[in-house]
């Protein structure tokens, strides 16, 4: 069995689990997070972008 983390996959399967993460988190925690962003004045998209990254690095994919 090979294990693989979210930098070991191609550019493209990347991308497409990088929209699918923005779309949960922001499901998940977009209120709190939007509040957060204008509570410190920081970007909204930028900040929901890098929630989305953290949370892909969680993962381990078996082949």
């Amino acid at each position: 069995m090979v294990y693989l983390n979210y930098n070991n996959l191609d550019g493209e399967t990347q991308e497409q689990l990088l929209k699918q993460s923005i779309i949960e988190i922001e499901e998940r925690h977009g209120k709190e997070l939007r509040m957060y962003a204008v509570h410190n004045q920081m970007e909204y998209d930028a900040l929901l972008e890098e929630e989305a990254i953290r949370n892909l690095y969680k993962f381990i994919f078996n082949i």
